[in-house]
């Protein structure tokens, strides 16, 4: 078995020691690199490298570049228009995304099934792939973006939860929803924290986990919310790209106890 995280910058992505502890764990013989490629290259390392690799993890700035390759594109992947994981089976390539259902995975983790309104900020490829995770699972959805460019892309991503794309602002009125999830960069909303008061923090997913803790999520906690880590959908969906690669059901929950504290080491 042999995967690789495909992306640009990658030399500090987590994903190499994820997958391989997991084949240790797992018993697998197997090995999992990094491999640098740049936006616009994509295609010419997929013709070049793909026979070399069962798997590979997409990650930024490639996750709609992806849907470009001649490939199946599964339902979700075309619906969000972000994809994250390539893997083979019966001798053809698949492009998926495991990102919306590793934040599902976390969330269950964590003992949350369903919410009545979800705040996202942000609007980029992991926005997308949240919103169409939760389509279905949260009544409503709203997403705080900084253009409206955005917009239309974003609501083709939902078709069961009412949807709402409103212009970015520092107080988004937090009261209001039983989830937030920040998929904005590090620092992108740190001036959100301003407009917390201890009434207003239900819960929030924070997608960053280096560095950690962000400014919101310190002052989430402070404010009595609770708060999930972005170690955790790194997790989720690393173990779901390894389900579609081996091709069949992995115990989430054995081996994301197994993987945690060696990430959380690995992070420092």
């Amino acid at each position: 078995m042999k995967g690789a995280v495909l992306g640009s910058p990658v030399e500090h992505s987590l994903s190499p020691l994820l997958h391989r502890e997991a084949f240790l764990f797992l018993g697998i013989s197997g090995d999992y690199v990094r491999q640098e490629v740049a936006l616009d290259t994509l295609s010419t390392f997929f013709d070049l490298h793909k026979s070399e690799f069962d798997y590979f993890s997409i990650t930024m700035p490639l996750k709609e570049e992806a849907l470009q390759l001649p490939v199946v594109i599964d339902p979700l992947a075309a619906r969000i228009q972000s994809a994250n994981t390539l893997y083979q089976r019966e001798g053809e390539w698949h492009l998926t995304s495991t990102d919306g259902s590793g934040l599902i995975g976390a969330l269950k983790n964590q003992g949350h099934s369903g919410f009545k309104k979800t705040l996202v900020l942000g609007a980029g490829g992991t926005a997308r792939a949240v919103v169409g995770a939760l389509d279905g699972i949260s009544e409503e959805i709203v997403v705080l973006g900084r253009t409206s460019t955005r917009r239309e892309v974003l609501q083709h991503a939902v078709e069961k939860s009412d949807f709402e794309y409103l212009r970015w602002n520092d107080s988004p009125g937090f009261s209001d929803y039983d989830l937030v999830i920040n998929t904005t960069p590090a620092g992108a909303a740190d001036l959100l924290a301003d407009s917390l008061t201890p009434d207003s923090c239900s819960l929030l997913f924070d997608v960053i986990y280096k560095p950690w803790p962000t400014v919101l999520a310190s002052r989430w906690a402070d404010n009595g919310g609770s708060v999930i880590n972005g170690l955790e959908l790194l997790l989720y969906q690393g173990i779901a790209q390894l389900s579609l690669a081996l091709n069949r059901e992995l115990d989430e929950v054995s081996l994301a106890t197994h993987l945690r504290p060696i990430l959380k080491k690995a992070i420092g």
